[in-house]
């Protein structure tokens, strides 16, 4: 066995299904060698466990730590068997030659031990409420958490995610540090590719929670958080996907609600900014 693909889930299993229909071993193009799907299912309820037990038997179900996905994808890398760990959000949809691209490209560069998988995006973008994580524009250099290979010894030897990430924010840029700093070679594996559909932001209150994450990532590197500058990213952040359609002139109810979410989003910062300050920052000098 050479791969162990790891999915955290978490209440979405219409998601999680469409992903899954891509990685059965019916679908995937593999030749001469075996791989395993481990889904690590966070919600509290296990909602995912029948799913897999009635239809996708080949998958492995295992119950998250209910710690947040950094948490959860560390728990599903504790049971992989593999040598190399594949990770895939539930939202993605995998190339079905995705397994066979990531070892067609270890087997080019056997002193690479980590890989830096291609997200592209399901379409155009058609609301500036949409968002996806994506490197299809690039050269690499994100490492983002839905879509990336790693050698399961280095991955056990950086001791994973760091679980005092309990929100999807930063967390895997954090990885990306921890791995660029033990001086590893990250390849772009563009041929190794999965979707990132669009996903629709309902309002701005989880994001301005999330913003938590910001301030522990800043104060984990050393460095003190500013109100101000956190403020105009947040606003740089959105005012660019409103302008992005407003310079093409298409107007929908949208973009009004867009507003509405940055103003949530600068809400919850606002009020919460000094308080997370005092958490993380009162190891740092003042």
């Amino acid at each position: 066995m050479i791969f162990t693909v790891i999915i955290p889930t978490c209440n979405r299993n219409n998601l999680l299904a469409s992903c899954l229909d891509l990685l059965a071993p019916t679908i995937q193009i593999t030749n001469n060698f075996t791989y395993e799907v481990i889904v690590t299912d966070d919600s509290k309820q296990n909602i995912a466990k029948d799913l897999i037990r009635e239809k996708y038997t080949w998958a492995k179900w295992i119950e998250g730590p209910k710690k947040g996905p950094a948490a959860n994808r560390n728990n599903g890398a504790k049971y992989a068997r593999g040598e190399w760990l594949v990770f895939i959000d539930d939202d993605c949809l995998p190339n079905t030659s995705l397994l066979e691209n990531y070892k067609l490209l270890l087997l080019e560069n056997p002193n690479v031990e980590v890989l830096e998988g291609l997200i592209e995006p399901e379409g155009k973008r058609q609301s500036p409420l949409q968002r996806a994580p994506l490197n299809f524009h690039t050269k690499g250099g994100y490492l983002l958490s839905c879509n990336f290979a790693i050698k399961k010894e280095l991955f056990d030897e950086l001791q994973g995610f760091d679980e005092n990430f309990k929100y999807p924010h930063l967390e895997d840029y954090d990885f990306k540090d921890r791995v660029i700093a033990t001086n590893k070679t990250i390849l772009f594996a563009r041929t190794a590719k999965v979707i990132h559909p669009w996903r629709k932001v309902r309002n701005g209150w989880n994001l301005g929670k999330f913003e938590e994450m910001s301030v522990y990532y800043n104060s984990k590197n050393g460095r003190k958080s500013n109100f101000f500058s956190v403020i105009k990213v947040i606003v740089g952040q959105h005012f660019s996907r409103i302008s992005f359609f407003l310079k093409r002139r298409i107007f929908s109810l949208d973009l009004l609600v867009s507003v509405k979410i940055m103003l949530q989003h600068l809400v919850v910062v606002i009020f919460n900014f000094h308080k997370w300050k005092k958490k993380y920052e009162s190891n740092l000098n003042q």
